[in-house]
């Protein structure tokens, strides 16, 4: 039997290759773009067929039928490894619950702890050699499907084919069926002009990145417009090593300023783990052999990681209190996102030679009623801590940046407080005495 021959024997219709769910059974959707659109529907329709079915997904951009057809969960219970925004309107909803990772150990959770009944993932068509290629969705999916009882592909035919250090495709042998059909196009994720404050935070990360640096940037507008900024900078042979390719890469690279020779790991290659963005990414993605789509567990692995010379991370979060503890997914015990590879990134870099690791946040935030809340906090209280303090690097919001790490708690608390906005520094002083956190000489 040749490949397409093989092809013809597993193809089946999405409500036929549902089928194979039963009641009880875990169904992993894998990751972003990697959502399978006609399998969701078709598993949806078999709603009153089926009882305690749990699924799994990872910043899927919706909608998520399994979940919306199911208000009471008495079918389907979805669960996601970090939320989109999507799915934080689901997890609002109560159809969503968050699992707790860093994403360098998911597909070892897979291996280890957890059961995949059967995996159903978005893949590019079949080559000639009979492989699928996993596209934006390389860093977990092929994990996944390795511990899958019966794995199910959707060809999408509009995904982008991308090169792979390894683990960035499937073999027809390894897929008990495949689904056909037509697609919408890609999900686009345009980040806003950046703000004011955007800038500003960028303008003081700025002069910490020098010549051959390597850049992890995280999603939003204060990575976008650095990475305009540095597009628009002297600065020259810049590299890519990073869990979540965006936009933001394709204009260094636009720019000439993304070369990616002087990485100490895989020089000449941009890595990644999975990307998502506007139509010009994925353009730039398809059959790039100036890129690298690897596994998270390689990726995110901080013992890579520290092995790349300038190695620079940034990353957003929500909060931050004066003991240096971060917040990054929730607001209060609302989950907003996950820790995803955050915690990775802040250890990689730390240990990197001449690295450096950045959380970023404005400093105040305005709530419905147009008040004005403070970002640092005296001490959380029922925020999630994504990155604890002895873990974190620099702190900066658009009134400086402050590298914590070696810092007792009474420098931490100055530090911290001079990154706060002024209306609130002097509630934070009285806070940091009242937790004995301050001293005499701390200025004021």
């Amino acid at each position: 039997m040749n490949y397409y021959d093989e092809y013809r024997s597993k193809l089946r219709t999405s409500d036929e290759a549902v089928q194979v769910v039963k009641s009880g059974d875990w169904v992993d959707y894998t990751v972003a773009l990697g959502f399978p659109a006609l399998l969701d529907a078709a598993l949806a329709r078999r709603r009153d067929e089926l009882k305690d079915v749990k699924i799994r997904g990872n910043l899927l951009f919706g909608p998520i039928q399994a979940a919306e057809c199911d208000p009471n969960r008495e079918h389907f219970i979805y669960n996601s490894w970090h939320c989109s925004a999507y799915e934080r309107k689901l997890a609002d909803r109560g159809l969503c619950n968050y699992i707790p990772m860093v994403f360098h150990n998911v597909v070892p959770y897979y291996r280890h702890f957890l059961k995949v009944n059967v995996a159903m993932l978005a893949v590019t068509p079949m080559d000639r050699h009979g492989y699928f290629n996993l596209s934006c969705n390389t860093g977990t999916s092929r994990g996944i499907a390795e511990q899958a009882d019966i794995v199910i592909v959707e060809i999408n035919e509009n995904l982008p084919k991308v090169c792979g250090g390894f683990g960035d495709c499937i073999h027809i042998s390894e897929v008990d069926y495949i689904v056909e059909g037509e697609h919408g196009p890609l999900p686009e994720v345009v980040t806003g002009p950046p703000s004011d404050v955007d800038r500003k935070i960028a303008e003081y990360i700025l002069p910490y990145i020098q010549d051959g640096a390597t850049l992890q940037l995280g999603i939003g507008g204060m990575p976008t417009v650095l990475g305009q900024m540095l597009a628009q900078s002297d600065l020259k042979d810049l590299g890519m090593h990073t869990e979540l390719c965006t936009d933001a890469y394709v204009d260094l690279h636009d720019a000439g300023k993304l070369t990616n020779l002087r990485k100490t790991i895989f020089p000449g290659k941009g890595v990644a783990g999975f990307a998502f963005g506007t139509r010009k990414l994925y353009d730039w993605l398809d059959e790039n052999p100036g890129l690298s789509f690897c596994p998270l567990e390689f990726v995110n692995d901080p013992s890579v990681i520290g092995q790349i010379d300038n190695m620079v991370s940034i990353n957003g979060c929500i909060s931050v209190d004066l003991y240096g503890q971060v917040s990054s997914e929730s607001s209060g015990i609302r989950q907003i996102s996950g820790t995803g590879g955050q915690l990775d990134f802040l250890n990689g870099a730390s240990t990197s030679k001449g690295g450096k690791a950045f959380l970023c946040l404005p400093s105040t935030y305005t709530d419905k009623q147009g008040q004005m809340h403070s970002n640092v906090l005296p001490l959380f209280n029922g925020e999630i801590v994504t990155s604890p303090r002895s873990q974190v690097y620099f702190i900066v919001t658009e009134y400086g940046a402050v590298n914590l790490e070696g810092r007792s708690t009474w420098e931490r608390a100055e530090m911290i407080i001079s990154l706060a906005h002024p209306d609130f520094r002097d509630d934070l002083i009285r806070a940091a005495e009242k937790q004995n956190i301050w001293v005499r000489s701390n200025r004021r």
